[in-house]
């Protein structure tokens, strides 16, 4: 399920404050020495950097 257009505009990496770009069933950071990759629950974007995927 996408996030709606407007919300993805909005949203940040919370962690070095990148923008976020939707990947399946994750937002991942674009950040050029960050790249974590968050969930995305229930269509629901789980912004905390505890929950994140660390890039491999």
């Amino acid at each position: 399920m996408p996030l709606e257009a407007g919300l993805l505009e909005i949203l940040a990496c919370p962690a070095c404050h990148a923008p976020l770009k939707e990947e399946e069933n994750e937002l991942v950071c674009t950040g050029q020495d960050c790249g974590l990759a968050y969930p995305v629950r229930d269509g629901i974007p789980v912004l905390l950097v505890d929950e994140a995927r660390r890039p491999a």
